[in-house]
């Protein structure tokens, strides 16, 4: 039995991630909707925007993937749209019990999905598919300045500048989790990129973002670029087993010496998105034509070049009864 409901989830302020999807079941499949889901669903501009919206238990919660499923077989969820790491690790271990219920989650490799969770490994992903990384230092030989954040961290909570010696304090060091590595100057543009892995995990899209402005850890004014990074990302990510969906990646880029320097794989859309996805590059057109409708995907490049995008603050308004 074929679902066609979208289900998009940690949906938060990703009002124009789903609209997305929207406007491509409207096209393919017009009786489908799109819904989302949160922890406090009330409180979600994306879930109120939604066609239906839905709280379920957060990840950590032993009920989670139970009432996730319960969920999507309710309402005849047929694709699954994870958007922030935590819920990777979980839907990929119980991936098995989602098709099932003939509800497809678009979830890379529980292998890749462990080596983008920890930041050691990640840089040995990245290694062996020829991309450089900062340098990362052992303990007791460090190089000031330099950075220090969490292994398993994300939106850069507990990353910060250790500018000497005697910013270094004991308890930094003995923190298991810090990792310390290689201050990248302010010569680097900093890049995210939005590549797309079909079913199959073929890269058939690749749109590097330059991040021009960053509020709150997402990108609040950003430029799409083709060229050098363009390029050497092409070649170079086509290597990247496992993956599946949009992956994100991000990055250091010398425009000058042409060097680069990538730190992070998030096997999810990033909160940049719809940038890539104006400059023509739908993903989630492509993820309903796949995994909803069965069609082949192919590669894509015409996406615009320099496509600048200014974002601003709207609002979603309701009445709120205590």
């Amino acid at each position: 039995m074929m679902r066609h409901n979208v289900l998009l989830l940690s949906a938060g302020r990703r009002v124009e991630l789903l609209e997305s999807f929207r406007k491509s079941l409207s096209f393919h499949l017009p009786l489908a909707k799109v819904f989302a889901a949160d922890t406090a669903s009330r409180y979600s501009a994306a879930c109120h925007v939604a066609d239906a919206c839905f709280d379920i238990p957060r990840v950590s919660d032993p009920g989670y993937i139970d009432a996730l499923l319960a969920l999507c077989r309710e309402k005849q969820v047929g694709l699954l749209i994870p958007t922030i790491d935590t819920e990777l690790m979980a839907l990929s271990q119980f991936q098995d019990r989602f098709l099932e219920e003939a509800t497809q989650p678009v979830i890379s490799d529980a292998r890749l999905i462990a080596h983008c969770r920890d930041k050691r490994l990640t840089a040995k992903v990245f290694k062996s598919i020829g991309i450089d990384t900062p340098e990362v230092y052992p303990r007791h030989d460090l190089s000031f300045p330099c950075f220090c954040k969490p292994y398993d961290g994300s939106s850069g909570k507990g990353a910060f500048l250790v500018s000497g010696p005697d910013r270094l304090s004991r308890s930094m060091l003995e923190d298991e989790r810090n990792i310390f590595m290689e201050l990248i100057g302010n010569d680097y543009n900093e890049y995210t990129i939005d590549a797309y892995y079909d079913r199959h995990g073929e890269m058939r899209c690749l749109v590097p973002r330059q991040r021009l402005e960053v509020r709150g850890g997402e990108v609040s004014k950003g430029v799409t670029r083709g060229g050098y990074v363009y390029e050497y990302l092409t070649r170079r990510l086509k290597r990247l087993n496992g993956a599946r969906g949009c992956i994100t990646v991000q990055l250091f880029y010398q425009p000058v010496t042409q060097s680069i320097k990538a730190f992070e794989i998030n096997p999810r859309f990033g909160g940049g998105f719809p940038l890539a996805d104006a400059a023509g590059a739908n993903y989630p057109d492509w993820l309903i034509r796949e995994y909803l409708l069965g069609q082949e995907i192919e590669s894509f490049d015409r996406w615009q070049q320099d496509l600048l995008m200014l974002r601003y603050d709207a609002k979603v308004l309701l009445s709120h009864n205590k």
